[in-house]
């Protein structure tokens, strides 16, 4: 067991976790933080994806260790229960999930992707989530939901 000093939806927080950890078993088994999801263990399906320094990338592929001292954005950090972020709130009037399993990797890559590009097209968009695996095939409410936060974050919804 190694420390490990994280910062994780703005708390700091320190944890004594084994060399070998993912950042993924991390959040999940460590800080009960269940956005980021166990898809295929090899950082191809997205359902584990997170922020680190405000960049999408796959949780489970990257030894925790590797991002100590660096500012980790969860789907729970994205937003608040009393305040969703504008991706949440259009995925939610979107009815943009059935299962679950894609949802929290198609939140946060949408959100990077605005946070980047406020005004994607829909060949944008596509591209973007395109490494996001989707079992329930709800591709069309996906891309409708990332379209309507863009107009709201153009109408100077917060982020």
């Amino acid at each position: 067991m190694q420390e490990l000093a994280l910062k994780v939806n703005g708390r700091e927080v320190a944890l004594s976790v084994p060399e070998a950890a993912s950042l993924l078993h991390v959040l999940r088994n460590d800080l009960a933080l269940n956005g980021p999801k166990y898809g295929c263990g090899l950082g191809q399906c997205g359902a584990c994806t997170v922020w680190v320094d405000g960049v999408a990338a796959r949780a489970c592929v990257i030894p925790a260790h590797g991002v100590a001292g660096r500012a980790i954005t969860t789907l729970e950090g994205l937003g608040s229960r009393e305040k969703w972020h504008p991706v949440q709130q259009a995925f939610e009037e979107a009815q943009a999930a059935q299962c679950g399993y894609c949802l929290n990797g198609m939140v946060m890559q949408a959100a990077a992707l605005l946070a980047r590009d406020p005004h994607p097209g829909d060949e944008r968009i596509r591209a973007e989530l395109s490494g996001n695996l989707c079992r329930c095939g709800t591709h069309v409410e996906i891309l409708a939901a990332v379209q309507s936060a863009a107009e709201r974050l153009a109408k100077g919804e917060p982020s």
